[in-house]
């Protein structure tokens, strides 16, 4: 895009500059996914992710005072110990703002990368349990109160208190300890991104918070509830999970504006998303006519896919009399739901679905990160702080304290068994 340095993909100045406008919006939470395979067309656009989640948020714990930092650790790809061993540190560097994402991944593209083949989803879950509980353990190691520190007496620890974990299941095991004291907050807090059913238990058992894709209040709700009743299933308080689906935002002065900023942004991907688009709506759709309005005659013979939940919202949109190339950069077939226009429509969305107790919060994916988040610190956040939906500073210096999750050091008693 205009005004974006191309070559911001490797820049962490840019990744600081980000995160500090997004705590100037007093946002809880960056939350870095990550996955080491994502060269989709390489030839036009950057991978996905970023160069490496740890030290990314390394760079902004350094700049940053009050912000969570939550990155991705797959529980597939790695040992216990050295998750551990790095999110504790994170935690330790950020002063008790360090979050764990927890995923198991699930494409053979990654898995190749490490000379694998994806398991399957029981033994995916089954480890990712056992990789929490060890992890958890290996973080509670190192006694609360055992770093004494005192320099009058010479006495950096207490021994007895810096301990061996020893414990193994039928996918890793480690003898521990880890050598790392509590940070402000204790421990890392646990977070969980997935819909499935293993991944409401796994949640439930041990995440605060989880990530996930809604396009309606209806799937929300029931994906919150979901998430819930795992944690009331694993002896939890459901409270203390808190469920935040994706929101996708281009905020701009008014709708033409937004539309053209994402048309300018993406366009040229717009005759192969035509296919898909088709493939919702069950009509024949010519990519050679994107300026041009789906014909009454189609709109009257859609049928949107029972099997897509975003089928309904597309054929909507185009009921509108947008042209095909506007429907689309409405992102109709974008994976959250998408709010193109001015800012008081993001606000709308967001009090809606939280009223309808559909979200505890959202996770804010901007078109362009190098304005997009101004764009919605300066016009969505006053808004919600109007409406009294969303602080007007921070209440805690952690993570854990932002969420209002509960205390936590080594694994959780109610949960082990």
């Amino acid at each position: 895009m205009p005004g974006v340095d191309p070559k911001s993909y490797v820049s962490f100045d840019a990744k600081v500059r980000q995160a500090k406008a997004a705590e100037r919006g007093k946002f809880q939470f960056l939350f870095l996914p990550d996955g080491p395979s994502q060269m989709v067309d390489i030839d036009n656009e950057a991978p996905n992710f970023n160069l490496d989640v740890m030290l990314t948020l390394a760079a902004i714990a350094r700049e940053t005072s009050r912000i969570g930092l939550i990155a991705t650790g797959s529980t597939t790809f790695s040992e216990p110990y050295n998750l551990a061993r790095q999110f504790k540190a994170l935690d330790i560097m950020s002063h008790g703002r360090a979050g764990w994402n927890a995923v198991t991944s699930s494409g053979e593209d990654v898995a190749a990368n490490y000379g694998q083949r994806i398991p399957s989803s029981a033994d995916r879950y089954g480890r990712a349990d056992e990789m929490v509980r060890l992890v958890q353990a290996l973080w509670g190691s190192w006694g609360q109160d055992a770093w004494v520190h005192d320099q009058a007496t010479g006495q950096f620890a207490k021994g007895d208190d810096v301990v061996p974990i020893n414990l193994g299941g039928k996918y890793v095991a480690s003898r521990g300890p880890l050598y790392i004291p509590p940070s402000e907050q204790g421990q890392p807090v646990v977070v969980h991104a997935g819909g499935s059913p293993n991944a409401h238990a796994l949640a439930g058992r041990y995440a605060s918070v989880a990530i996930g894709a809604s396009f309606t209040i209806e799937d929300a709700r029931a994906q919150r509830a979901a998430f819930r009743a795992g944690a009331e299933r694993a002896g939890r308080d459901p409270d203390e999970i808190k469920y935040f689906p994706g929101l996708m935002t281009t905020i701009a002065k008014d709708r033409r504006t937004a539309l053209d900023r994402r048309i300018a942004m993406t366009g040229r991907t717009f005759p192969q998303r035509t296919a898909y688009l088709q493939q919702m709506l069950g009509v024949r759709l010519d990519p050679a006519r994107l300026d041009d309005p789906i014909s009454p005659d189609q709109l009257a013979a859609a049928r949107p896919s029972p099997h897509d939940p975003r089928s309904a919202h597309a054929l909507k949109i185009a009921r509108q009399g947008w042209s095909l190339r506007d429907v689309l950069a409405h992102g109709v077939i974008d994976y959250h739901p998408v709010i193109a226009g001015p800012a008081v429509e993001a606000a709308d969305h967001m009090q809606e679905w939280f009223e309808a107790e559909a979200a505890d919060g959202f996770w804010i994916s901007p078109d362009i990160y190098e304005d997009g988040v101004d764009a919605f610190v300066d016009g969505v956040v006053p808004i919600l702080q109007e409406r009294g939906l969303f602080h007007t500073d921070y209440e805690s210096a952690t993570l854990r304290g932002h969420l209002g999750a509960p205390a936590q050091y080594g694994p959780d008693p109610r949960v082990m068994d």
